[in-house]
């Protein structure tokens, strides 16, 4: 299929989008710790789903747009079979032009995965996989309600290795039951495959899911503050040991590697979004569709957008959310000529008494030109960047 590039528009990337996101809900099995707009079960709305996914397409953009990056997210996208990646592929490619040298992710959860799978993503120009590992124990697996383990991990990396240049491992750490040693070990296997890029998050107990049902409920337990510093300074000393650079508090990659599409969520850029639950970030205004994937197919089945809330931010909000983001970004942090450029303010016109508070204490690194998190200030992230709102 060739497809005309359309012209490029005169709009800065944070006002325009250069981005896109595209929902796959599905799933073998929702797991307790998930938030995410996903369900299981429903597969057999799965041919319907992406009819409408290429409806709404169609109507928020009236014409192919030019991007440079696509994420394709859910939920499990390799849930859908070999025919309907197909379909999706190729819708995607109808109305999202990947700029040359762009960049194109798939998610993958280990045993979903199959050669015929892989073999479409490759052909139609997918460059990287995001498998969700999580964990190679089981009874962190188990806790997590993962419906995989180690060999499946290995059995999908043989399959994406030969075929996309770029890959990427998902753990989690603190999950209730485990210990140090515990993480050390999940690190230990996971740097073993010599991965390019790998991200490592703390498990957080949102509202609603199973586990913080489990929670409250007493049957389990978080691990403690110290326990989940521990595993942390773990993961970024033995990151930094394989060569994996923290680019930002969560994610670390050789160079070259990091995620092209992520740092477009953390430089505040705008970007498109589309399916059940997707959010989209356009000329200042976010906005968000419905997670009821009945009520997303009635929607626009019937002509009219899927879009749930919507929040337009004040000039000054969305300049202090752009700092928030930006200080996300370990290495980049925020520039202040880019800060001033991207939002019309000064940094420290806006946040002055915070970046000295702050600094004062140690958790931030300022040169007079760019400001970061330091070492220490990666531990309080959460501190420090609510300070900026």
């Amino acid at each position: 299929m060739t497809v005309k590039t359309p012209p490029a528009r005169a709009e800065p990337p944070w006002q325009w989008p250069r981005a896109a996101y595209v929902h796959i809900p599905f799933c073998a099995h929702k797991c307790g710790y998930c938030d995410f707009a996903s369900l299981a079960g429903a597969d057999h709305l799965a041919d319907r789903y992406l009819s409408a996914l290429e409806c709404e397409m169609a109507g928020a953009l009236g014409e192919p747009q030019e991007v440079d990056t696509i994420f394709v997210g859910g939920g499990t996208p390799t849930r859908l079979d070999a025919a309907q990646l197909q379909r999706l592929t190729r819708m995607i490619r109808r109305w999202l032009v990947l700029a040359p040298g762009g960049e194109w992710t798939v998610e993958a959860n280990p045993g979903t995965l199959n050669p015929e799978k892989a073999d479409v993503l490759a052909e139609a120009g997918v460059d990287r996989v995001s498998l969700g590992a999580q964990s190679f124990r089981p009874e962190s697996l188990r806790v997590l309600e993962r419906q995989h383990g180690r060999t499946e991990v290995e059995q999908a990396l043989e399959i994406v290795r030969p075929r996309f240049p770029r890959w990427s491992l998902d753990l989690i750490f603190g999950v209730p039951g485990s210990v140090l040693d515990d993480w050390r070990s999940d690190l230990e296997i996971a740097l073993g495959f010599d991965p390019a890029h790998l991200s490592c998050y703390g498990l957080v107990f949102e509202k609603g899911t199973a586990l913080w049902k489990q929670w409250h409920s007493g049957v389990v337990r978080p691990v403690d503050e110290d326990l989940e510093r521990s595993m942390y300074e773990t993961t970024i000393e033995r990151t930094a040991a394989a060569g994996l650079a923290m680019y930002e508090i969560s994610n670390f990659a050789r160079p070259g590697h990091e995620s092209r599409h992520n740092l477009v969520y953390w430089a505040n850029d705008a970007y498109f979004g589309f399916g059940v639950g997707a959010a989209r970030y356009l000329r200042g205004v976010r906005s968000v569709n419905t997670r009821d994937l009945p009520a997303y197919l009635r929607r626009i089945e019937a002509g009219e957008p899927a879009t749930g809330p919507i929040e337009e931010l004040s000039a000054e909000q969305r300049a202090r959310e752009t700092a928030i983001l930006m200080l996300r970004r370990t290495v980049l942090g925020i520039d202040r000529d880019d800060f001033r450029r991207r939002t019309g303010f000064e940094l420290d016109r806006l946040a002055g008494p915070v970046i000295e508070r702050f600094r004062a204490r140690g958790c931030l690194q300022d040169d007079g030109q760019r400001l970061r998190l330091s070492p220490e200030g990666v531990f309080v992230a959460d501190r420090v960047l609510c300070e900026f709102l």
